[in-house]
């Protein structure tokens, strides 16, 4: 062999054993999850814990000390307006407590006139809703309204008849409060030294009993809570979001309801959101600043009943046709988001534009196509480049 063969030899068995070298030292693959971007519906949500509530509820209370017989009625019984459900002997008064029942009927007297004026109010509202929900159609008729005008206008007219329907029950309840105070003067005019006078406590509309919190005969104070009144069959749904959530709900956004025990979502629509804010304390110790927001049941409430509990999803916003990827596929680079992608077993940083953001699942404007892998979580062994090997591909968001 000359040298030069030799020499060639040489080299080639040293670029061999370097190869066989930098191949033993070369990194694993990376094992990833994937998930591919695709096109589908998104929705952006505000997720809550809620509960079913009837519309028209009244707490009754005893409206003089006394001892109170036992109530027969029992929960779900049906009552009348103005039937009896609970009777009070009256115990001797004081002369403090004479001059506080007086001025008890002159409050609930005060009650009864304002219940009149908000009703009075509800009435006009009422009509004017009435008389603009027709202008509206007759304008969309024309073409001169748009379809969401004419919706709009009947959703305010629907408000304004719940609103009126829920002004006569207050008026009903006061004028219950101011008979039973009207009774108990009465009581002590027949016997204002001595025990023996009953006083009658009548419910003030038609409904269902939903809770008997004083069942048995005993002595109780005035103001005592006796027994909750109220339509199981006409429900609405209560749902406490944060203060910085409530802000972007509005009325009329739907609601998608849960975990209520049916194999079913049920749907229902935002009525009210309260214009107040109450602290709450979490799980985790932490004060809360929460606002009630009142929905509607679109959908028929089936068994549920007062005070049963559901998920509650509000629908911020929705898309049928958006460009999506995991949540979990994200992450910050900068000031922006970034994703690694996979491009013929290498991982590709992108950087990428988003638009609406779910719960599980955001929308992508920019910086990736449709049918492309990301991967899921991705660790800090994966950078620009790196080899990687996909172990499972998730199911589409």
């Amino acid at each position: 062999m000359t040298a030069r063969r030799r020499k060639l030899a040489w080299i080639a068995g040293a670029l061999v054993a370097l190869g066989l070298l930098a191949l033993a030292l070369r990194a694993d693959p990376v094992d990833v999850d994937v998930a591919r971007a695709e096109r589908g519906p998104l929705q952006v949500t505000v997720d809550e814990d809620g509960e079913t509530r009837a519309h028209d509820r009244f707490v009754l209370s005893a409206p003089v000390a006394g001892r109170i017989s036992r109530i027969e009625l029992h929960e779900g019984d049906a009552v009348e307006p103005g039937e009896v459900v609970a009777e009070i002997w009256s115990l001797p008064l004081s002369a403090r407590e004479h001059d506080e029942q007086l001025s008890r009927i002159r409050a609930t007297e005060a009650l009864v006139l304002q219940a009149r004026e908000r009703l009075q109010h509800a009435q006009t509202d009422a009509a004017q809703a009435r008389r603009e929900r027709e202008r509206v159609e007759k304008l969309a008729e024309s073409g001169f309204a748009s379809q969401q005008q004419s919706e709009q206008a009947k959703v305010i007219d629907t408000t304004s008849r719940n609103e009126l329907e829920a002004a006569r029950f207050q008026l009903r309840a006061a004028e219950a409060e101011a008979e039973s105070a009207r009774a108990a003067r009465l009581a002590m005019d027949t016997a204002p030294s001595s025990a023996g006078a009953s006083v009658k406590v009548r419910s003030p509309a038609a409904g269902k009993v939903l809770r008997i919190l004083e069942q048995s005969e005993r002595v109780i104070a005035a103001g005592t809570p006796l027994l909750t009144l109220g339509d199981p069959g006409a429900l609405e749904i209560v749902i406490d979001v944060l203060s910085n959530e409530a802000v972007k709900v509005v009325p009329d956004m739907p609601v998608m309801l849960s975990g209520w025990g049916g194999d079913r979502d049920l749907r229902a629509r935002v009525r009210l959101v309260e214009p107040y804010a109450f602290t709450k304390i979490s799980a985790l110790g932490v004060e809360e600043q929460r606002v009630n927001v009142i929905a509607d049941f679109v959908d028929s409430a089936g068994p549920l009943g007062d005070g049963y509990r559901l998920d509650a999803r509000i629908v911020l916003w929705s898309g049928d046709d958006v460009l999506r990827v995991p949540s979990s596929a994200l992450f910050r680079r900068g000031t922006g988001w970034s994703v690694f992608a996979v491009e013929n077993g290498r991982a590709r940083l992108r950087e990428v534009e988003l638009g609406h953001r779910g719960a599980l699942a955001v929308e992508v404007l920019e910086g990736l196509q449709p049918g492309e892998l990301v991967i899921r979580q991705p660790t800090n062994d994966i950078e620009d480049g790196a080899r990687v090997r996909i172990r499972a591909e998730a199911p589409p968001v």
